[in-house]
């Protein structure tokens, strides 16, 4: 689940906020008919996405800026 987590397609916040958003409307929908059994489960996917895409939520280190933390071979060689 973590390697999902870090997925280029959730980087941006919208796309983040959308998908909470969707879960919420969607759990809100179900509790509007009267199911509350759905309306709990899709509940409880909402506030999991909002603990993961929001709240805790940390963008994946890129390839080049990796590269620039981390020394390189020759480097940790010398030292």
């Amino acid at each position: 689940m973590l390697k999902d987590q870090q997925s280029p397609f959730l980087r941006p916040l919208w796309r983040r906020i959308a998908l909470v958003a969707f879960c919420v409307a969607w759990a809100l929908f179900e509790l509007s008919n009267g199911e509350t059994f759905w309306a709990t489960l899709v509940g409880a996917f909402a506030a999991y996405g909002a603990w993961v895409f929001l709240i805790a939520y940390k963008p994946p280190v890129e390839k080049q800026e990796a590269a620039e933390v981390a020394p390189s071979n020759d480097e940790a060689k010398d030292g």
